[in-house]
């Protein structure tokens, strides 16, 4: 096992792009945050530095190292995801309601198809799969389970639960869409580590 060119700009390019999401996404809900605009310099050694500790631990450990490039991933699927919602909330001024929903399933889709990228041909390194069709089929049931996870969390949470005292209809969408998003995360891994790539793993 060793720490690739192709890991070095995964990671690189992974907290660049995650860099401009968080900005967008702060950018949206109007945090003052000082540092801002170091973020697509610093993020981007950070996620670097984050990723190579990882494939040290792994030499001793190997899922740390698989468990660390899903969760890289997923963090930048996350953002991908949070991007496009704070989009269109920031593009429509819609915050809650069945736009909301409709806003969140259409974040999800394009965050899924990022996944699906990232995790086939780094995470999961199935690159070379020879049944590539009945992979896909695999992947599009396993995210879509996680979609309704994650669309049916948000929004029950943002629909039905309400902002506290206090919280803007901003940032309790986004904290749906973080809970969504974490009970999506745990499922699409084992989905993907036991069904759709499992091949890579033995």
């Amino acid at each position: 096992m060793s720490f690739t060119k192709k890991d070095l700009f995964a990671s690189l390019i992974l907290g660049e792009v995650a860099s401009w999401l968080v900005i967008a996404i702060i950018h949206n809900l109007n945090i003052k945050i000082s540092l801002t605009r170091l973020l697509p310099v610093i993020l981007p050694l950070v996620v670097l530095v984050g990723m190579y500790l990882a494939f040290w631990i792994g030499k001793w450990a190997g899922i740390i190292w698989q468990l660390a490039k899903f969760a890289a991933s997923g963090v930048l699927n996350t953002l991908v995801d949070w991007g496009v919602l704070n989009l269109l909330i920031f593009i429509t001024g819609i915050a809650t309601g069945y736009y909301y929903s409709l806003f969140k399933a259409i974040s999800f889709v394009i965050g899924a198809t990022n996944s699906y990228v990232w995790n086939k041909f780094w995470t999961f390194e199935a690159g070379d799969s020879r049944e590539a069709g009945k992979e896909f089929l695999q992947f599009f049931v396993v995210s879509l389970i996680g979609f309704g996870i994650n669309v049916g969390i948000a929004s029950l949470i943002v629909n039905y639960l309400h902002a506290p005292a206090g919280v803007s209809s901003k940032l309790w969408a986004n904290a749906g869409a973080a809970a969504g998003s974490v009970a999506a995360l745990i499922w699409n891994f084992l989905g993907y580590k036991l069904i759709v790539f499992k091949k890579k793993d033995a």
